[in-house]
């Protein structure tokens, strides 16, 4: 295992010097392809804290969380082109964009919580596995409803004119404002997550649910109650960040687009430490940037043709890695420690 793990080291050191002595990208472009993956980071950072948090109570991998994602996004695409057809969105872009991402978490929030009634409280006492594939069985049941109802043509958002061709200059580089605001917005809602659950009365409860469900219903929590809220709240996460995406990535809403965001989101879960809400934050965010100049930053380094091609490939190879060398995730140990 050790030579492994120091055969990847050396693999990943010669493909970066390779890289950057190539000079081939200039610092700008590196900078724009840094922000680019903190602005997709920040929306595997939000589904993914959906997969910590479930896991942190339930000790289960919601695997229909994508597809969550999928619902709000899917449901908010139709609003926003009729803000857009009717001039609200160009004349008041910052209501547009608020009363989009209430619809989407709403509709994310609603449908996370039926699926936690519906089809994992009955499964509470059942064996691991069983969740598992009920999860499973529970994506494609959204998926295809969704197929069903709107078809699998691709919807598109509409361009926002405010956010449109805007740029902010940042010590010499040009940042596009929709990856700030998506940026922002995103780490403002993780902000708020983090005092939610650490100073509020229901996040001290759903505290109380993880460490131990029998102790937290002896001192009077209603752990059912605790676990719906867990799932509402994960929901809108989700449903957030499916505006989010829409805002960076307009083209490509269509029935299936849960799927690769989702395990991606599950991979930033389980690089920061599954269970642990900043591990899941720092994951997503570490997880874009990866991405965004890995497949540049190393793979070019080592000859390998068509690397914006391989991306997908590079996050799901960084998922394998972890679990080789990191089970525990970056923050896996303080958890731990923290708990012992």
């Amino acid at each position: 295992m050790r030579l492994l793990q120091v055969a990847a080291v050396i693999v990943i050191i010669v493909g970066i010097f390779n890289s950057l002595g190539a000079t081939k990208y200039t610092s700008g472009q590196w900078v724009t392809l840094v922000f680019a993956g903190l602005a997709q980071g920040s929306i595997y950072a939000l589904i993914a804290l959906g997969y910590t948090l479930v896991y942190g109570i339930l000790l289960m991998i919601n695997f229909a969380h994508g597809d969550v994602y999928m619902a709000g996004a899917f449901t908010a695409v139709f609003l926003a082109n009729s803000l857009a057809a009717s001039g609200f969105l160009g004349a008041q872009p910052v209501i547009s964009v608020l009363l989009l991402i209430l619809l989407a978490a709403s509709v994310s929030m609603v449908l996370n919580v039926v699926v936690e009634r519906v089809a994992y409280r009955p499964l509470r006492g059942a064996p691991r596995l069983v969740p598992l594939i009920t999860a499973i069985g529970a994506s494609f049941t959204i998926e295809y409803t969704f197929r069903g109802l709107y078809g699998a043509e691709f919807q598109s958002y509409p361009i926002i004119p405010a956010l449109d061709g805007q740029f902010l200059t940042l010590a010499g580089f040009e940042i596009p404002w929709t990856q700030i605001v998506v940026l922002v917005a995103a780490i403002l809602l993780m902000v708020s997550l983090y005092f939610f659950i650490e100073r509020t009365k229901i996040g001290k409860a759903m505290r109380a649910v993880s460490e131990d469900k029998e102790v937290a219903r002896l001192m009077g929590i209603d752990v059912d109650k605790t676990i719906m809220i867990t799932f509402a709240v994960g929901g809108a996460l989700a449903g957030a960040a499916g505006v989010f995406n829409g805002i960076f990535r307009p083209q490509g809403v269509f029935f299936f687009m849960g799927f690769i965001p989702g395990i991606k989101a599950f991979t930033a879960a389980v690089l920061g430490g599954i269970g642990n809400i900043p591990g899941a934050m720092v994951g997503g965010l570490f997880l874009g940037v990866f991405e965004a100049i890995g497949p540049n930053l190393i793979l070019e380094g080592l000859g390998i043709p068509a690397v914006n091609q391989l991306r997908d490939a590079f996050a799901f190879t960084i998922l394998v890695l972890i679990l080789i060398f990191r089970p525990q995730g970056i923050f896996g140990e303080r958890l731990a420690e923290k708990k012992a």
